[in-house]
C-alpha cells in the first residue's frame, strides 16, 4: 500500500505551507476562491439535478444543460483543487490525522467518478432515451454523493 505519510510530512515542510502559515491575508484570499469554486460547483450541481427532475430549465434540451453545467463544474473543480492544495499545506498533518478529511477526500472521488464517468455521458449521449426513473435516480445520486461530499469537508472544522 501506497504510504501517504511522506507527501504531507514534506507539504507540511514546503515553501507553500511556509506562505500558507505566515501569511493570514493571502490564506483569506485563497480560501475566497475556493469558496467561490465551491458556490460555482454547488450551483452548478443543482442546476444539472434540479433540470434532471424536471423541476426548472424544462424549455432547454437536457443534454445541452448538462453539457454546459459540466464545464462550468470542471473549472470550479480545477479552482478548487488548486487552492485546496494551498489551504491543505497550512494544516498537512492535522489533515493527514483527520478521518473526517479522508472521508471528504474519498466521497469527492465517488461524486467526480459518478459525474464524469456515467452522469456526464448518459446525459450526453442518451438524455433523450432515458425514463423519468433513470432521471430521478441520476438526480438523487449525484445530490446524495454531493452532500456527502459538502457535509464531511464542512466537518472537517469540527474534528
Amino acid at each position: 500500500m501506497f504510504e501517504l505519510l511522506p507527501l504531507f510530512e514534506w507539504l507540511d515542510q514546503s515553501l507553500l505551507a511556509s506562505l500558507a502559515k505566515a501569511n493570514g491575508g493571502v490564506f483569506v484570499v485563497v480560501q475566497m476562491f475556493h469558496l467561490l469554486g465551491l458556490s460555482l460547483l454547488g450551483g452548478m450541481v443543482l442546476l444539472c439535478d434540479l433540470r434532471l427532475l424536471g423541476l426548472v430549465l424544462n424549455e432547454v434540451p437536457l443534454a445541452t444543460v448538462a453539457r454546459e453545467t459540466q464545464r462550468w463544474m470542471s473549472y470550479a473543480l480545477l479552482v478548487m483543487v488548486l487552492s485546496g492544495i494551498f489551504m491543505s499545506a497550512a494544516v498537512a498533518l492535522k489533515l493527514y490525522h483527520s478521518e473526517m478529511y479522508w472521508a471528504k477526500m474519498g466521497s469527492l472521488l465517488v461524486a467526480v467518478l459518478f459525474g464524469y464517468a456515467i452522469k456526464g455521458p448518459l446525459l450526453r449521449d442518451r438524455a433523450v432515451e432515458l425514463s423519468t426513473v433513470a432521471r430521478v435516480s441520476i438526480a438523487l445520486a449525484s445530490l446524495g454523493l454531493w452532500l456527502t461530499v459538502a457535509g464531511a469537508g464542512r466537518w472537517i472544522g469540527f474534528s
